[in-house]
């Protein structure tokens, strides 16, 4: 998917998700929001599920809305997981993330 096929949705969820520093989650909604697409969690988990190694993006860094991990145990939740852990941010043995601690603020 080249740049110039890239919708103007697309370019402002990527803007969005590359804002998310290392130690820092944020949701789905909020990317969406952030990227001023209201209901549009679902476009950030196609962008991601789509694009997000080709594009580098943070992936790891977003969550669902109550903090948790999306991913099925097997199947990438352990990676996430990991990798939130190397940079620092808790998650518990749930796979839940304290949001009021280590939410990103846009």
């Amino acid at each position: 998917m080249g740049e110039t096929s890239t919708s103007d949705s697309s370019r402002r969820i990527v803007a969005a998700l590359r804002d998310i520093p290392s130690g820092e989650v944020s949701t789905y909604g909020e990317v969406a929001r952030a990227a001023g697409l209201i209901n549009g969690a679902r476009q950030v988990v196609r962008l991601l599920h789509s694009s997000a190694s080709a594009k580098g993006l943070p992936w790891h860094r977003v969550l669902r809305k109550d903090g948790s991990i999306a991913l099925p145990k097997g199947d990438g939740f352990e990676l996430q997981m990991a990798l939130l852990a190397s940079e620092g941010v808790l998650v518990d043995s749930a796979g839940r993330v304290n949001l009021g601690r280590f939410g990103h603020r846009f």
